[in-house]
């Protein structure tokens, strides 16, 4: 008979299991105290007075803006996306919109816009991905600087305002933007509001102070023509286009900058099932990203994007260690065995990471509470974001990272799939493999 108490016992003193126990506790802590830290930092040294500054342009430096917009089946929302465009406070940009392959309305929705001059129409018959969709758009703009946003989201009037200053200075290759969630019904839109607010922005801060942008808003996100065209445009057969992007921006020593003046309200998943695929996507894409350029990034000559290649490699391992304790424990429990390092009861450690969890969401929510005054009203569903989040993300990390890491992205392009997801109780197109 397997002595299984006696096998529990022998993995418990083990020295394994003593550093993956260790990295468990303390990996959340420190991580989540760096963060707070230095997005304070950042936002002492350049966002403190910044709501203190009405956006002015320059006179001598107005570029011809591109809004690039790659759209499939986007019926629901094109025309109040067009329109929120159209209010854009800035002098000399255009709007280009590509209708990749869509089966619905859309581009008899875009076409009374066209007819008014300012806004373009691309439409391709066969769908063969957003990253296509954007690059054969791109080739057809005709602006210095491009705005690339989703179809369903709807910029605040001042952007171009707030984004385009940044590209007098050569080395801006991008500006990244601050995406807001703008469908609140359910209590997991709300979640995601949270944590825009409280992760992607504070990480956000966080990168500019170390130098380097993990990633650039696929929601919203500005580039310069020449670091398009030095770095190829985007890669359509990564999971993730924008993430793929911001990397090659980054090799090529382009710097990338984030502006949380630059609000773009956003529609996010409002079911499980839609959540899971869209991160199951992201969690792909950064394997993936790993992959192709981590090497290359680990050179000296890239040293400042050293912490993301660190960090992202001590995030994926955090999950796989949360999964492997969590099943281990879980066992140990239904033989009867307590475990060492875990207990059904919160106990210290465990309120010890729940309120730097907390602390962390707070401080997200006071730095962009300025840019989303409705985002204090949500801190108080903040309590589900670690029990609910934590263990998604992990299981989908440890899904998902596997495959992207042994084997090379797709060799063609990657498609929309359209998969429930928005608010209304329609389709939204997300891109699947």
């Amino acid at each position: 008979m397997i002595d299984l108490v006696g096998i529990l016992e022998a993995i418990e003193t083990s020295r394994l299991y003593l550093v993956m126990l260790s990295f468990f506790a303390w990996y959340p802590l420190i991580s989540s105290g760096v963060l707070v830290m230095t997005s304070l930092t950042y936002y002492f040294r350049r966002e403190r007075h910044a709501d203190r500054i009405q956006p002015e342009l320059d006179p001598e430096f107005v570029p011809h803006v591109s809004i690039v917009i790659a759209a499939h089946n986007e019926s629901e929302h094109i025309e109040d996306t067009i329109r929120a465009l159209l209010a854009i406070d800035y002098p000399n940009f255009e709007i280009l919109i590509i209708d990749d392959g869509s089966t619905d309305f859309t581009s008899q929705l875009v076409l009374p816009f066209v007819r008014d001059g300012k806004v373009r129409l691309v439409r391709k018959m066969m769908n063969e991905g957003k990253a296509m969709a954007l690059n054969d758009g791109l080739r057809c703009a005709n602006g210095e600087i491009f705005l690339v946003m989703d179809a369903d989201a709807f910029p605040d009037p001042q952007i171009l305002k707030v984004v385009v200053p940044h590209f007098k200075s050569p080395r801006v290759g991008a500006v990244t933007g601050n995406p807001r969630v703008y469908n609140r019904a359910s209590l997991l839109c709300k979640l995601q509001a949270i944590e825009f607010t409280a992760i992607i922005s504070l990480q956000r801060r966080s990168q500019r102070v170390w130098g380097r942008i993990l990633t650039m808003s696929g929601v919203v996100g500005a580039f310069h023509r020449s670091a398009m065209i030095d770095v190829g445009l985007y890669s359509p057969n990564m999971a993730t286009e924008d993430i793929d992007l911001s990397w090659k921006l980054q090799l090529r020593h382009w710097d990338i900058r984030y502006e949380p003046r630059a609000v773009v309200w956003m529609r996010v998943p409002a079911t499980f099932r839609g959540l899971w695929l869209q991160r199951r996507r992201w969690a792909r894409g950064l394997a993936q990203v790993l992959r192709q350029h981590g090497r290359t990034a680990l050179k000296l000559e890239h040293r400042r994007l050293w912490p993301l290649v660190v960090e992202s490699w001590l995030s994926i391992a955090w999950a796989y260690c949360f999964m492997a304790l969590t099943s281990g424990w879980t066992f140990s429990f239904l033989v009867a065995y307590p475990p060492i390092g875990a207990s059904p009861i919160p106990n210290w450690w465990g309120m010890l990471i729940g309120t730097m969890c907390l602390a962390q969401l707070m401080t997200g929510v006071l730095l962009d509470r300025r840019y989303d005054r409705r985002i204090p009203v949500y801190y108080f569903t903040a309590i589900y974001y670690p029990l609910l989040y934590w263990m998604m993300m992990a299981v989908v990390t440890v899904i998902a990272t596997p495959g992207a890491i042994l084997r090379a992205a797709a060799d063609g392009p990657v498609r929309w799939k359209p998969v429930r997801g928005d608010g209304s109780g329609g389709w939204k197109p997300v891109q699947e493999e």
